[in-house]
């Protein structure tokens, strides 16, 4: 993705912010700031290394906060995530929901631990209850490449790898998650759900999308087997008339999960079903040094959530060595959607300090072979916004 380049591609129309009181926490940022546009950032630490790389991103957001001269954040800090559930027995409360329903935007960790679940014996997933209550209907997963030295793949250098997943959010198989079922029957099923309104929005958000990048937008199903992914592909085609600008082609996930590996240069925005888009998205960071690199947005027409796609990462929570880099990439995207000018110079700012930062090997965290803390990485990158 270029540096200049927005990744906005929705509405975003603005609801009445409710300042909602209870479990949070106020960082009002434009106190004593007259005159300034004030947007109001729901902040979801959560768990795990939730709040050390939403500590990093908000580190590096005051910092460019100090050169704008017409907008400010209040930063309300809200507490969800197991904790939560083991406390009162709800990971994400209706307080903290309306919270972000009201918000200008939202900034999320990690939610989730593999040693918390409910009785059913799932993980909890409140991130997925936000995107589904919310409608954020595309999930935007931004894949680059920075540094040759950072992708297992050979012959590609900082850049040659830019593309971009986006992923239906709100059906698919996601869509049968919280239906019930009796094990002791000896069969459980899961209804992969596609409809025409789905289907349509999202590919208008990817089209859009690839109209502002390389003019590439490319399908990936199971059309090939699969009734649902049939129809899929039916409205796909049909939303592509629209775009005659862009290139529309189409690939089975299977032949995607090889491509990726073996030509992700000739992809430019990728769209997808919902479990689709979950395994290639893990598969694509892997190209470019792992979750610790890719940030990821959810947006909706009202709505958008913004956050690393790396998980909770248990094993290293609490020891300073999480990677921040994908969380504060996320807000560089959060920065994008909500528009204001300052606001994308200093998303710009961001990526460019991120680039300047890995373009030295010896700059990377120990989940991509390097020896620096979150702090020391967060310093780096403020250093050069």
């Amino acid at each position: 993705m270029k540096d200049n380049e927005p990744i906005k591609t929705l509405s975003t129309e603005r609801k009445p912010r409710s300042g909602s009181p209870g479990r949070q926490r106020e960082i009002d940022t434009c106190t004593g700031a007259a005159g300034k546009i004030s947007l109001d950032i729901a902040v979801l630490p959560g768990d795990g290394i939730g709040p050390e790389v939403i500590g990093a991103t908000l580190a590096v957001l005051k910092k460019l906060e100090e050169r704008w001269t017409k907008v400010c954040f209040a930063f309300r800090e809200h507490a969800v995530g197991t904790a939560e559930y083991l406390r009162y027995g709800d990971p994400l409360s209706e307080e903290a929901f309306a919270a972000c329903r009201q918000a200008d935007a939202v900034l999320l960790g990690a939610m989730g631990l593999p040693s918390v679940r409910w009785p059913d014996g799932r993980e909890l997933s409140p991130q997925l209850d936000l995107r589904e209550r919310l409608d954020l209907y595309a999930g935007l997963r931004p894949i680059r490449l920075y540094h040759a030295q950072d992708t297992p793949l050979k012959r590609y250098g900082a850049g040659e790898i830019d593309l971009v997943i986006v992923r239906e959010n709100c059906e698919g198989l996601f869509s049968a998650r919280l239906s019930k079922s009796d094990p002791a029957s000896g069969e459980v099923r899961d209804l992969l759900r596609i409809t025409r309104r789905g289907a349509e929005r999202v590919f208008r958000a990817a089209f859009e999308l690839a109209g502002r990048r390389r003019k590439k937008c490319t399908l990936v199903d199971k059309a090939n087997v699969l009734p649902s992914m049939v129809f899929f592909r039916s409205v796909f085609d049909d939303v592509a008339r629209e775009y005659p600008e862009v290139e529309a082609s189409r690939v089975y996930v299977d032949a995607m999960a090889l491509y990726l590996l073996q030509k992700p240069h000739e992809f430019d925005v990728l769209v997808t079903e919902n479990m689709f888009g979950d395994i290639l998205s893990d598969l694509a960071a892997g190209l470019v040094g792992g979750m610790g690199m890719a940030p990821s947005a959810d947006i909706g027409d009202d709505c958008a959530v913004f956050q690393p796609s790396h998980g909770t990462a248990p094993d290293i929570a609490g020891k300073g060595i999480a990677n921040p880099i994908a969380a504060i990439l996320s807000a560089a995207m959060m920065l994008e959607w909500l528009g204001h000018p300052e606001l994308l110079d200093g998303a710009t700012r961001i990526r460019h300090a991120v680039e300047t930062v890995l373009s030295d090997p010896a700059n990377r965290t120990p989940d991509t072979g390097g020896r620096l803390a979150t702090q020391q990485m967060t310093e780096k990158i403020m250093e050069c916004l």
